[in-house]
């Protein structure tokens, strides 16, 4: 292991910190919703202080699209300089209720920014499993990488009935339900079909998961990475509590999606937890912006 970055952590043996790109213990951080200038600061500040910890920026919310081509074109030339991928965030949708030619429009305006990753919020797009698909296909084809996110929560008219879950089998379409059911089996079945279609990485949605540290589904987690394995499925982590829960029962490869002012305490975390509870080794990485 190289670089001064480390000559304050410590790593097991067999847990030793992997270099960038990394395919596990992965660290992707939501960007900074502040005005364009103020965003560009931090952005630079995080990279140059610690983007040896950072793996990959999310333009959280559809920010991207309210911000100039050539700000977007600078900040990922940027995070590319520092070995960061760029993923656009969850603003496909807003493009495929325009229709097949809208959302190849979009991924390849994403490809020509520079963008490294599009996320498809399967939630929001509300759109059939083989559409699904062929979209994850696309954006490949694009020479793009592919970022399904599953929550755990279906609407009630897009669980087949029992006679109808093998698969390739016909399910007529059923008016829109405003009921919402837990349904973990159909979350892995249908992230184990954007994979075996190309998908890079799954990402499952905090709300009725992994929110809040205090009500975390520790039998939906397990069975998720049971399943599809460390190595392909990143959470999301809304506060310091939840990401050392993660790394307490995972261990440093667990993949996870943090806010930018986690992005120190989570590293702390993965190297060694130092402390006694969520608080930051560091006090708070706050300091750093």
């Amino acid at each position: 292991m190289s670089g001064y970055y480390y000559g304050w952590k410590s790593f097991d043996e067999d847990e030793d910190r992997a270099e960038k790109p990394r395919r596990f213990g992965v660290t992707e951080m939501r960007s900074p919703h502040y005005t364009l200038s103020s965003s560009h600061n931090v952005l630079e500040d995080i990279f140059e202080s610690m983007g040896q910890f950072v793996d990959g920026l999310k333009f959280s919310g559809g920010s991207h699209s309210l911000m100039p081509k050539p700000f977007i074109e600078e900040v990922v030339k940027r995070a590319h300089q520092h070995d960061v991928y760029v993923s656009t965030g969850d603003w496909a949708e807003h493009w495929i209720r325009n229709g097949p030619s809208a959302f190849k429009e979009y991924v390849e305006d994403c490809k020509q920014v520079g963008f490294d990753t599009i996320e498809l919020n399967v939630g929001s797009l509300e759109i059939p499993e083989e559409t699904l698909l062929r979209y994850v296909r696309l954006v490949k084809s694009a020479g793009l990488k592919a970022k399904p996110k599953f929550a755990v929560m279906f609407n009630k008219s897009d669980i087949p009935s029992d006679r109808d879950r093998a698969y390739g089998a016909y399910v007529a379409p059923a008016p829109r339900s405003t009921e919402y059911v837990e349904d973990v089996d159909l979350l892995i079945r249908r992230a184990e079909r954007c994979l075996e279609a190309g998908a890079d990485m799954i990402m499952i949605d905090s709300d009725d998961v992994c929110k809040h540290a205090d009500s975390l589904r520790a039998d939906i987690i397990a069975k998720v990475i049971g399943r599809l394995g460390l190595e392909k499925t990143m959470f999301e982590a809304t506060n310091p509590r939840t990401s050392e829960w993660f790394i307490r029962r995972y261990g440093p490869k667990v993949n996870l999606f943090v806010d930018h002012s986690q992005v120190m305490d989570l590293e702390c975390l993965r190297g060694r937890n130092l402390g006694k509870s969520h608080r930051s080794v560091l006090s708070s990485s706050y300091f750093l912006l």
